[in-house]
């Protein structure tokens, strides 16, 4: 009887020890198989790794505010970034300052197709402000998100965050259209604002066509001198001459069209005497009392950032 005990008491510890070994199996299979699973869901999201940067926190309302994006490819081969199926391979998420989304002032893309080599990492530049409504002061949070059509997934970046205001207005001038220019509407409105960053303060210019609301063009001429005035003059073509101080003994020269083009801009230094605008009797402006020019670049914006 007692052989009997033994043999039931060693027959049931064998079997203890089997289901915990089958436990265990089933413990480290479950384990395993959540950490394939993480692996690969790790390796698919750095496949694609997107960044988006803005140059400052602040910008003047309507002027452009342009998006900086870098993407880098980690899927080990070169892959195409295309629209697909009616879906833009690149977009953007933004919301206001209320958490409001922002929809897109078009649902049609203009981005055309990118190929990124295996390893390479790129930079793309979009200008938001004629994309979005993003003229309303306040404050936007953004994030872009890039579709990868051949595993029909979206790659994302972090959320960044950029402020619009408004310059304050030192001047404006209301002129007409001529006859023969190519320029919508009666009137436009020149304005000259300026607005103080915390390393330097900025002049802009601001073309709109007050009677219609619609706003062409804002955006900075170059640092300034805060105590220094800028002078303007409007030549026979009414487009918008503007002289102004830079940094000590150098001046900025800019030339506005009506449409808000920036058709000239060059920058000088100062001789023995003050430079200044001059409007001969026949309408023509032009700038005396300069040394020679430090730059006459391709009408661009200026860099002051």
């Amino acid at each position: 009887m007692r052989k009997r005990c033994n043999f039931v008491n060693s027959f049931n510890v064998l079997t203890s020890c089997v289901i915990r070994i089958s436990s265990c199996s089933n413990v480290i299979g479950r384990i395993l198989l959540v950490a394939c699973l993480l692996f690969f869901a790790a390796r698919s999201e750095a496949q694609i790794q997107v960044d988006l940067k803005f140059k400052r926190l602040q910008y003047i309302a309507y002027e452009p505010v342009v998006a900086t994006l870098s993407i880098t490819n980690l899927a080990g081969r070169d892959i195409d970034l295309h629209n697909a199926q009616g879906q833009s391979w690149l977009g953007f998420e933004i919301t206001g300052s209320e958490g409001q989304p922002i929809a897109p002032m078009s649902t049609e893309s203009g981005q055309a197709p990118l190929k990124v080599q295996a390893g390479q990492r790129v930079t793309h530049q979009v200008n938001l402000t004629p994309l979005y409504p993003v003229h309303d002061f306040g404050t936007y949070h953004v994030r872009t998100n890039v579709y990868f059509a051949d595993l029909e997934k979206f790659f994302y970046s972090p959320t960044r965050v950029f402020e619009v205001t408004d310059a304050r207005p030192i001047w404006q001038q209301t002129v007409g259209i001529p006859d023969g220019v190519a320029a919508p509407g009666n009137a436009r409105t020149y304005a000259l604002l300026t607005n103080r960053f915390p390393d330097h303060t900025s002049l802009y210019v601001r073309v709109q066509d007050k009677d219609s609301g619609v706003v062409y063009a804002t955006y900075s001429l170059g640092r300034a001198i805060a105590f220094e005035e800028p002078q303007t003059e409007i030549d026979h073509a009414n487009q918008l001459h503007v002289l102004h101080c830079s940094a000590p003994r150098a001046w900025a020269y800019s030339r506005i069209g009506l449409n808000g083009e920036l058709l000239a801009h060059s920058s000088f230094m100062e001789t023995k005497t003050r430079p200044k605008l001059v409007r001969s009797g026949n309408g023509e402006v032009a700038v005396r009392g300069t040394a020679p020019k430090l730059s006459a670049r391709p009408p661009e914006l200026p860099k002051d950032d």
